[in-house]
């Protein structure tokens, strides 16, 4: 008859299997890995480096079974921790995951939530309201002072949130060369930051529009604030529903939320939208490859939410007479962007915390470390791609419009 210390071995042996089996789907990253109980489950990595802590079996089963997701789930609800940097720890795994793997088990799993989350009309408003109207406040937290949620531009690595983020704006407002007395529409204008600053800086009139009850009345009260709304119009409506000829189209950070299925409807209205000299530029984050994004920040973050390739955005220009005339990675400009942002938000985890809850905070820490990580690891991108119509020749010879000082 078997000793209880002996089936207790027996059985974390068997756990120790399915976890080096794990982490061999994984890339076999080199992480450590300690157990509830003190046992070091997986030696691996530097000794100072970051640990993944596990504090009950149950966490370690759930893990093993869709790490993908469970992960998350388990770190919010404090069940799995990690002693050390997180987005180190996160860059790690990522470094090694297998390139091009579409399919795993818990995207099968979690395929039928997330074609229930599929940009609809009805179900993208649902989406951007899980994600952008949790408070402005919150928000502020931890942005910049003119609430621009979206990568920033910085010319100079050191220079501060905001001068990048100011950079940013002049950097997409130079990419579309807006000349005083056009006309711009905007589609997702976040906090109405871009929008105001095309108007007061670059003298055109501008559209914007945004499914977000939130950030439209936040955008609108900024625009009489600064005696804008002569010159911007901030609509509460979807995309779909833009009307009217433009000498510009723009989108910053909205493709995302899209949906691949619906590229070639948002093509079709890019290409009624523009004006014969029309012009545009779409920033979106991005991936090398086709691949749907994490299951766990799918569902807990950013529901409906689908990073494209840049083959996937070609449905958008290759069927409507649009010619790419220039793409911009600015992965690490993201990356320095979320560094920003995750020491603003730890500045802020107490008043966090306050507004919600410790699985909120812990939620959203996971949220941008991972992002952050992803960008430092090339997980994903950043694209910037500007475009016209097809046989437009009035376009600049270089690029040296864009980096006037």
């Amino acid at each position: 008859m078997q000793s209880g210390f002996g089936f207790a071995n027996q059985v974390f042996g068997a756990e120790r299997l399915l976890l080096e089996r794990m982490l061999e789907s994984l890339g076999n990253p080199s992480v450590q890995i300690v157990l509830w109980d003190g046992r070091q489950a997986r030696q691996g990595g530097d000794a100072s480096g970051a640990r993944m802590i596990v504090r009950d079996r149950g966490a370690l089963l759930k893990l093993i079974a869709d790490p993908e997701f469970w992960f998350g789930e388990m770190y919010t609800s404090g069940r799995i921790d990690v002693d050390g940097d997180l987005a180190e720890f996160i860059e790690t795994i990522y470094r090694c995951l297998p390139r091009a793997t579409p399919g795993t088990l818990g995207k099968k799993l979690l395929a039928p939530f997330s074609d229930a989350r599929r940009n609809s009309l009805p179900k993208a408003r649902s989406n951007i309201h899980h994600h952008y109207d949790i408070g402005n406040q919150f928000y502020r937290l931890w942005l910049d002072r003119e609430m621009v949620y979206t990568c920033a531009y910085f010319p100079d690595p050191t220079m501060s949130l905001e001068d990048a983020q100011v950079a940013k704006l002049d950097h997409v407002c130079r990419k579309l060369r807006l000349l005083p007395g056009e006309t711009v529409v905007e589609a997702g204008c976040g906090w109405g930051t871009l929008a105001l600053h095309m108007a007061k800086h670059y003298g055109v009139m501008v559209k914007a529009y945004n499914i977000s009850k939130e950030q439209i009345a936040y955008s609108r009260q900024r625009a009489s604030d600064a005696g804008l709304k002569n010159r911007v119009e901030f609509i509460e409506d979807d995309y779909r529903n833009i009307q009217g000829k433009f000498d510009a189209f723009v989108s910053v950070g909205m493709l995302e939320h899209v949906g691949v299925e619906n590229y070639p409807e948002l093509g079709a209205l890019i290409e009624r939208s523009l004006k014969h000299s029309g012009r545009g530029l779409i920033h979106s984050i991005g991936r090398d490859y086709p691949s749907s994004m994490n299951p766990w920040i799918e569902r807990r973050i950013f529901p409906g939410a689908v990073p494209p390739s840049l083959s996937e955005m070609m449905q958008i220009f290759e069927p409507f007479g649009l010619s790419v005339l220039d793409v911009e990675n600015l992965r690490l400009h993201y990356a320095k962007t979320l560094e920003h942002w995750l020491q603003r938000y730890e500045n802020a985890a107490d008043s966090v915390s306050a507004m919600f809850d410790p699985e909120f905070v812990r939620a959203w820490r996971l949220y941008l470390a991972g992002s952050l990580a992803a960008f430092r690891s090339g997980a994903m991108q950043l694209f910037q791609v500007s475009f016209a119509r097809s046989g437009y020749n009035q376009i600049p010879w270089t690029r040296q419009h864009q980096y006037l000082s």
